[in-house]
């Protein structure tokens, strides 16, 4: 499912890199079952296990030796792995969302990004689930509350002052 958004997701990431924005990507994963907590329920154990090819970071993307890694092991970027404490150390008051699963894991960090303070938007076409009914209706809900929407066109506008 992310496969299809890798262009976009790296024109975001230059974007941002252009205008010297930091890049922090997530990596979700566990280190045995004993941390699945209710995601093994949810998920019927079927999890991603560190040091599985699984665990890696797509390559494709261009991670940078001075990009931020968050290890993360539930769908949030922010519950217990420093990542708040880290954008607040640097000054940082916005985020851009992007990635898999628009409903799950984007949606949860934009959530937690906004009621920690953050403003946060939200990629409407840099982000992917399983299906067409669950992202729309994930992009309906932010969008009443929690972020803006933004395609990667109107952020490269932005970006060149348009």
């Amino acid at each position: 499912m992310a496969k299809p958004i890798i262009p976009t997701i790296k024109t975001t990431i230059n974007l941002c890199r252009k205008a010297s924005i930091p890049i922090i990507f997530t990596r979700h994963s566990h280190k045995s079952p004993s941390d699945y907590g209710m995601l093994g329920e949810w998920w019927n154990n079927d999890l991603v296990i560190d040091g599985t090819i699984e665990a890696e970071l797509i390559t494709e993307i261009g991670r940078q030796s001075e990009d931020k890694v968050v290890e993360k092991n539930t769908y949030s970027a922010f519950r217990g792995t420093g990542l708040e404490e880290y954008l607040k150390e640097k000054g940082i008051e916005e985020v851009i969302i992007t990635g898999v699963m628009t409903n799950l894991c984007c949606e949860t960090s934009a959530r937690e990004a906004f009621i920690r303070g953050f403003r946060v938007f939200f990629s409407t076409d840099a982000t992917a689930t399983s299906s067409k009914e669950l992202h729309d209706a994930t992009l309906k809900n932010l969008a009443y509350g929690f972020a803006y929407l933004i395609d990667c066109s109107t952020l490269e506008d932005i970006f060149a002052g348009k």
